[in-house]
């Protein structure tokens, strides 16, 4: 099985400073370029390590899938708790906003109809960057707790929070698209 945290020489923990990984994988991947002596498959394998151990969701995802226990591994279902379902129901409905938003932009015809949404776009931006902040927020919040998690290696919370960071992955994601989408 493909070994991210070998492949970088960066021992199997949750936490990971990011600057070490950065230093980590400028030196392995100029070492694995191909004008450097290395080929094109070492170098593959490098930027497909740095790719999950910089990402915290795939990293946790990656760390459970190495070194967890057998029952750890198994999937099941993470409830989330109530401050991640009401940002998520904030969420859902900022975006849904958006999408009617940008549905009567694009159907806006002439520059009089355009200039008069204005002011609504705006709105929308304000309201996904606010909620953009707040995911960052947590995310940043969750992190913080990774050191501890590195010490009792409590591979059960450790797997809730792997799927709290999936979730805040995908609803950046989404944020970003509708960002896009308003210009």
């Amino acid at each position: 099985m493909f070994d991210a945290y070998k492949t970088l020489n960066f021992t199997r923990r949750a936490a990971l400073d990011e600057g070490a990984l950065q230093k980590a994988y400028a030196a392995h991947s100029r070492a694995a370029h191909p004008d450097h002596g290395g080929d094109e498959s070492r170098a593959a394998e490098v930027n497909a390590a740095y790719e999950i151990l910089r990402a915290t969701d795939k990293r946790l995802k990656h760390l459970l899938e190495l070194a967890a226990p057998v029952d750890a591994k198994q999937w099941r279902t993470v409830p989330i708790d109530e401050g991640m379902m009401s940002l998520f129901s904030e969420l859902g409905a900022a975006l849904e906003a958006s999408a009617k938003f940008i549905d009567r932009k694009l159907k806006a015809q002439t520059a009089l109809s355009k200039a008069l949404l204005a002011n609504e776009e705006m709105q929308q931006r304000e309201s996904l960057e606010r909620i953009g902040f707040e995911l960052d927020r947590r995310r940043k919040e969750m992190e913080a707790e990774l050191p501890g998690l590195d010490a009792s290696m409590d591979w059960k919370q450790l797997g809730v929070l792997q799927a709290k960071f999936a979730y805040l992955a995908k609803w950046q994601t989404q944020v970003r698209e509708s960002l896009l989408a308003l210009m």
